[in-house]
């Protein structure tokens, strides 16, 4: 054992599956009268020094006042026996029989319930866990746990066991050495806490943020309860206590300072201070005064949400007690990280990879970025390799996404022309400015997943996916004027982006800022030699989006273009025709095209050809889809062999109808709609939703074939 006294905090409840003892005492009083009492520490019998009923128990009020004999040792005489029955309202009428020993040497609600009954306090468990002499000649020497054995025989063999019973209850271990805590009455220093109100009030004011905020109320709580610490540990390392002893003519005087005070015979306490006493100074103690001056209070202390309460609220206390000030604006919680199955990484399990290797096998950039994709704010992190093989995945797309800008030449970084923006620059510029907003409120809020996320849409879903594919007509067209402007445009997203990026895939990021020429024209002060110290992007204000005529219609007109083209992609797939195969799409437009737009929508369908035609009648073996544009067309002759394709979809059509009465019958059912959670039931009725349009896209497609 580790032989030491431990705080409050330190002390971890394990739940522990035991066993309840009932056994027997008389009424000292009313011979032939007894009470039953139930324990799970029948070893402890001998150290009781009074039993304890509820005075609002009917069953024993009467009791109170009078007494009962303990049944161990026996082989004290009755009066040695013989402790009081006293009436406290900690006892609970539930537990047991309503009837409690007390043992004030060996339980802290014990010790309680001796101080305000003034009950005399009997050790019977030494420092090491042995039971001692009081323990009586049967007990003493033993193991406590040994110990427990040999008094339930005693009991039995006296008549007293009434019955053993299984019973879960939670036990107090030591959170350092995984023992459980023996309770014993010992000599130690405390300390008042100092400056628990500022510490407190700082927090439920909102001037210090806890991330996640729930926290806050964690915090608080411990606060609103919070007891003197225990500082003094009796082990053979750590900072020695501050206090000096003396004895002069039989009387101890204590000194309590770093050095001792004048005269002789001054001996320091052997024991030495909790280690959270000196970790508690971290905030300021580790700077001197000029970086301390710059310092001090720090922006945002990140930790783990096991800590709350032995270092984060303690370097609060101490920041006002020795600062006079807050020591940190914000403290950021992080999850732990688990494997995918929920399991805490150990070596045993062998479910902890090396970062190393993974950084070996997939890049750090790929490691870093996986990991706090999948991290929620203050959550722990179920991690997968595959995640990181996602990072990998995006880096190589950034990197793609670089090198084309690179193959098509120009000028890096032209000027933007406001009078040349197309509908699909304005589109990427409003989008782009989106993603910087939703990073920097994700920034502030330390939502590090989120941001990544963001930023995994905005470039890969936006970016890549639709502009840049949409760019492709400019680029495989003949106007240098235009291909320059377009350029131009990449290149302010690409810089946006790279330092956007910086901080998730800072190895990458750098290599791109120099290899793309970004930082040319920059003095070095602003980025000109690394991107480490590049201006950090903002969203645009008014004036920018002004200026470039960034109006929240262009976003709504080409995300009504690429639906447009989402519809002729679909058309593809309920034909079965692969994406790289040329076909012909005939549009019956709402509005006019330009020959940019139907050129961008050929190179976005991969079409043989983008017709328009606004009396177009659709024929026997043409598919049509629906769009806010426009009605699309795509005629299947010379495509697919009707008849088959017929037969294929009819198959497909049982396959959809199955399934939505497979779907149907489950949320009409109530025994699973009221008993799952509200997210479980929308996915369910989302799914009943997809698959009915999924049918009508069929039925449309069966019918256009005849």
């Amino acid at each position: 054992s580790s032989q030491t006294a431990l705080s409050d905090e330190e002390v971890e409840m394990k739940e522990q599956q035991g066993l309840l003892y009932y056994f027997k005492v008389e009424v000292a009083e009313e011979p032939g009268v007894f009470l039953t009492i139930a324990t799970t520490r029948p070893e402890t019998i001998p150290g009781d020094t009074a039993v304890a009923v509820n005075p609002k128990d009917p069953r024993y009020a009467r009791y109170i006042g009078k007494h009962v004999l303990r049944p161990i040792p026996s082989e004290l005489p009755v009066t040695e026996r013989r402790i009081p029955i006293v009436g406290d309202e900690h006892v609970e009428f539930e537990f047991g029989t309503g009837v409690l020993k007390v043992t004030p040497a060996h339980d802290k609600a014990d010790f309680d319930i001796g101080l305000r009954h003034k009950l005399r306090v009997e050790e019977i468990i030494d420092a090491s866990g042995i039971m001692n002499a009081s323990a009586g000649r049967d007990l003493a020497g033993l193991e406590r746990f040994a110990a427990r054995k040999v008094a339930v025989e005693l009991l039995r063999n006296l008549g007293s066991l009434e019955k053993e019973e299984p019973y879960k209850n939670k036990v107090g271990y030591s959170q350092r050495a995984d023992v459980p805590i023996e309770p014993r009455l010992s000599e130690q220093w405390f300390l008042k806490y100092p400056a628990v109100k500022p510490a407190r009030d700082v927090v439920a004011q909102g001037q210090m943020r806890f991330f996640p905020d729930r926290w806050a109320k964690v915090y608080d709580h411990w606060l609103e309860n919070i007891q003197d610490w225990c500082i003094s540990r009796q082990l053979w390392w750590g900072h020695q206590v501050p206090v000096w002893r003396r004895n002069v003519n039989g009387q101890e005087e204590i000194y309590c300072e770093a050095e001792p005070p004048a005269g002789e015979g001054w001996v320091q306490d052997p024991d030495v201070l909790d280690t959270w006493f000196s970790s508690w100074l971290w905030a300021y103690e580790t700077m001197d005064a000029p970086t301390r001056k710059k310092f001090y209070p720090t922006t945002v202390l990140v930790t783990g949400p096991d800590i709350i309460f032995f270092w984060v609220a303690r370097m609060i206390f101490a920041g006002f007690e020795y600062m006079g000030e807050q020591p940190f604006r914000d403290v950021y919680y992080t999850g732990i990280i688990r494997d995918k199955q929920g399991r805490k990484m150990s070596k045993s399990l062998g479910n902890s990879p090396d970062p190393l290797d993974l950084i070996a096998k997939y890049g750090a950039d790929a490691l870093r970025f996986g990991v706090m994709r999948s991290a929620p704010l203050g959550q722990d992190i179920l991690f997968d390799e595959k995640n990181v093989e996602l990072g990998q995945h995006f880096c190589n797309k950034l990197w793609n996404a670089c090198r084309f800008r690179q193959m098509q030449g120009g000028e890096i970084e032209g000027e933007l022309d406001p009078q040349r923006l197309s509908s699909e620059d304005k589109w990427i510029l409003l989008r782009l400015n989106e993603a910087l907003k939703t990073l920097e409120t994700a920034f502030a809020e330390y939502n590090f997943s989120q941001a990544a996320q963001a930023l995994y849409g905005f470039f890969w879903g936006e970016y890549c996916d639709w502009y840049v594919e949409a760019a492709k007509a400019v680029f495989f067209g003949n106007d240098p004027a235009r291909k320059a402007h377009k350029l131009a445009v990449i290149d302010f997203v690409l810089s946006h982006t790279i330092r956007m990026f910086h901080p998730f895939m800072p190895f990458i990021t750098e290599e791109l800022w120099q290899a793309m020429g970004y930082n040319g024209d920059l003095p070095e002060a602003q980025g000109g030699r690394t991107l480490m110290t590049a201006a950090w992007p903002k969203p645009f204000d008014a004036d920018f989006l002004d200026h470039y005529g960034l109006d929240g219609c262009y976003q709504e007109y080409v995300d009504a273009k690429f639906a447009l083209v989402g519809e002729g992609r679909n058309l593809r797939r309920i034909a079965n025709i692969p994406p790289n195969k040329k076909v012909r799409f005939i549009c019956r437009p709402k509005q006019e095209f330009s020959a940019h737009e139907l050129e961008v929508f050929r190179i976005l369908l991969n079409a043989e050809s983008f017709e328009v035609d606004a009396s177009y009648k659709a024929g026997r073996g043409v598919i049509s889809g629906n769009a806010s544009l426009g009605e699309l067309f795509m005629p299947l002759e010379g495509l697919v062999d009707v008849e088959a394709e017929k037969a294929r979809l009819a198959k497909e059509r049982e396959k959809i109808v199955a399934e939505i009465d497979k779907c149907v019958k489950t949320l009409g059912n109530p025994a699973f709609t009221q008993r799952v959670p509200p997210e479980v039931l929308a996915e369910h009725e989302k799914r009943l939703a997809d698959w009915r349009t999924k049918l009508a896209a069929t039925q449309s497609a069966l019918d256009a074939l005849g």
